[in-house]
């Protein structure tokens, strides 16, 4: 990606994030299809991708799929916060391509927070970048037709187009793929 396509990378600690993946973690391959997390499950890890792509998957009472999010290689991979709290996952995280990622027990984050403030300190600055990214999407959502939803995808992030299928990019704008043809063509 040319742009940084999660935005809240660009204010997050990720030299902190990326070196405790390394440091600590096991380097674990996924194949595609494989969950790095179950919806409905505690996850157990937080990850550094070393090479492949993600990507978060919520699912209507129906069973429907709706892509809600998409990471990439050099990014980072965790059901945050929720993993952190023991809560259980409220969305699915899917490679889209074979990853290898570090994997980071949750329980060690957890405990490198309880013992040290300055991680305690990372982990709410990390949480606030990401709620920041999601609320600005969210409000994409109202804020930006599906064409200009489509055109700011295109335009700015134009590989993402060889690494997701058309199902996962139209589910990501929240259109339909019928719909996401249509854009396509008018372009």
């Amino acid at each position: 990606m040319a742009k940084t396509f999660n935005s809240y990378l660009e204010h997050l600690d990720t030299g902190f994030w990326r070196g405790l993946c390394e440091r600590r973690g096991t380097l674990s391959r996924f194949e595609k299809g494989d969950a790095f997390v179950k919806c409905g499950e505690v996850a157990r890890y937080v990850g550094y991708i070393k090479s492949g792509t993600l990507k978060y998957v919520a699912y209507s009472d129906d069973g429907s799929e709706h892509v809600v999010g998409m990471e990439f290689t050099g990014s980072f991979v965790a059901d945050y916060p929720f993993s952190l709290r023991g809560r259980e996952a409220r969305v699915s995280i899917v490679a889209v391509s074979p990853c290898e990622i570090y994997c980071v027990p949750v329980g060690e984050v957890v405990a490198l927070m309880e013992a040290d403030p300055a991680v305690e300190a990372i982990v709410r600055d990390s949480t606030e970048a990401i709620f920041t990214t999601v609320y600005d999407r969210y409000m994409d959502l109202y804020r930006k037709t599906p064409q200009e939803r489509y055109n700011h995808l295109v335009s700015t992030y134009p590989d993402l187009f060889k690494l997701f299928s058309l199902k996962d990019i139209a589910s990501y704008l929240n259109i339909t793929p019928t719909h996401l043809s249509r854009l396509r063509r008018k372009v």
